[in-house]
């Protein structure tokens, strides 16, 4: 790997790591590797907004699939 390459890697590690911390202090929930992902999706021209209501989306999902999920668990009784 040359040079030119590591200081190419470093830098966006760097940019990563800040962008991590601002992420933190938002609560955003997001670990690095769904960080990584978002940023390369906007890098890659799809559009903030869609990609936050998306993420935002599949979260109240979750919420309400975990939530039916622990009501059927608790109902046998």
């Amino acid at each position: 790997m040359s040079s030119k390459e590591a200081d190419r890697i470093s830098a966006a590690q760097q940019t990563l790591d800040t962008l991590y911390e601002i992420s933190q202090l938002l609560n955003t929930q997001l670990d690095k590797e769904t960080l990584a992902t978002c940023v390369g999706m906007i890098e890659s021209g799809v559009n903030p907004e869609a990609l936050a209501a998306v993420v935002q989306e599949l979260r109240r999902e979750t919420a309400t699939a975990q939530n039916a999920h622990s009501d059927v668990f608790f109902y046998r009784g």
